[in-house]
């Protein structure tokens, strides 16, 4: 390739980036962010010393949400940090969903009280009406200092440490970011804590600084809530699958798409886009919610959308990568759940050197994975078939 070409290759890419970015900001009405530098981490043996190290370098604020709090050593690990901190004079609030969060040691909720943690449960089951008890937060989303700050898929479990090694070391990723998006990340937060506390801010402890600019990557923070006949984040993935010319990549540990979004995969099948749908395979942790997805895998099938399973470990990761050139990334499955029920965040990044470790990593999990053959597919058994119909009509809330 002459100089030329590349550069009118790079002035390509730059304009599908710059295109992509206004058609999603217009859709969505949120404008993206400038100069934010995005780390990309990959399981728990990356994931959770970042985090802690944040912690336990706090020196004026942390805020922590979470869906999933369960017992165990990196439980501990955590709620330690957050008592030294708190202990030490950092202000600190951790949100905790009453539902995913159930498990967590009685104790450790105990300590964190005592330290001063400002711990706070998100729609108890016991105060709630029966028509909200099915809408969670399952944002997951760590903020120190008001300058860094972490989101992605990981819960706190012993499940997620490890290198996606083997069934008991979940394959999940998270980010940490730094620069103007920060600020996104903490509205999310703050959202949820609203429901929880009066006192949004503090003037002794919140400062709103004026985020530096550490980076080049261009992010979109959209946070999803629970709605009736759509929500942003519905959009948002909406329009990235009509955007998708050439490749359209996703991972998802819940992957139950309405008619409307099966059918956008398959059109873009259809019309030439090389889509790539990773899902967990053997090892999934809700078989039942793999049998509400597998009645529309034929027709995926059938349009060209290949089918991944994931084979060491439980998929819990949630990338979309599209066209080499933007990522959609967070807390938000693909499925009716994630969408229409529950309060998600996800950032999407206009970056391609971001999406680049993205591909990378999808690349390197497909080697790790088993493609879903169309013809035994075509010819599973009566029983398969029965006990997909059965789960049908759990999809609207799966």
């Amino acid at each position: 390739m002459t100089s030329d070409d590349t550069l009118r290759s790079e002035l390509a890419a730059d304009e599908q980036v710059s295109r992509s970015r206004r058609t999603l900001e217009g859709v969505v009405g949120i404008p993206a962010t400038e100069g934010n530098r995005v780390t990309t981490l990959h399981n728990g043996c990356e994931i959770f010393p970042a985090m802690l190290g944040a912690i336990r370098g706090a020196e004026h604020t942390i805020d922590f949400l979470t869906f999933v709090y369960w017992k165990g050593q990196i439980g501990t690990e955590v709620a330690e940090a957050l008592c030294g901190r708190a202990k030490a004079g950092v202000r600190v609030r951790v949100l905790l969903d009453a539902w995913g969060s159930r498990p967590i040691e009685r104790h450790l909720v105990g300590a964190m009280i005592e330290a001063g943690v400002q711990l706070r449960w998100f729609r108890p089951l016991s105060r709630m009406r029966l028509g909200e008890v099915n809408h969670r937060t399952h944002r997951k989303i760590l903020v120190v200092d008001e300058s860094v700050a972490f989101t992605g898929g990981v819960g706190i479990s012993d499940l997620w440490r490890g290198d996606a090694r083997n069934e008991r070391e979940w394959r999940d990723t998270h980010f940490k970011v730094e620069g103007p998006a920060v600020d996104g990340l903490r509205a999310a937060f703050l959202d949820n804590w609203s429901e929880t506390d009066r006192v949004i801010f503090d003037d002794e402890f919140d400062r709103f600084p004026v985020q530096y600019a550490p980076g080049q990557s261009v992010i979109q923070c959209v946070r999803g809530a629970s709605a009736t006949g759509g929500s942003d984040m519905a959009s948002v993935f909406r329009t990235l699958l009509q955007l998708a010319q050439r490749q359209l990549r996703v991972t998802t540990a819940y992957f139950v798409p309405d008619d409307d979004l099966t059918k956008r995969l398959c059109d873009a099948a259809t019309r030439g886009v090389h889509v790539q749908i990773l899902l967990p395979g053997p090892f999934a942790d809700k078989r039942f919610v793999q049998l509400a997805a597998e009645v529309d895998y034929e027709d995926l099938i059938e349009s060209g959308v290949e089918l991944w399973n994931f084979q060491p470990s439980m998929m819990h990761a949630k990338t979309m990568t599209v066209d080499g050139h933007v990522a959609n990334v967070g807390s938000a499955n693909f499925n009716n759940r994630s969408l229409n029920f529950d309060e998600e965040i996800d950032m999407v990044i206009f970056d391609p050197s971001v999406v680049r470790t993205l591909d990378r990593h999808f690349e390197s999990d497909l080697e790790r994975s088993v493609r879903i053959d169309p013809r035994r597919w075509k010819r599973r058994s009566l029983f398969q078939r029965v006990k997909e119909q059965l789960v049908a009509p759990l999809r609207g809330v799966s």
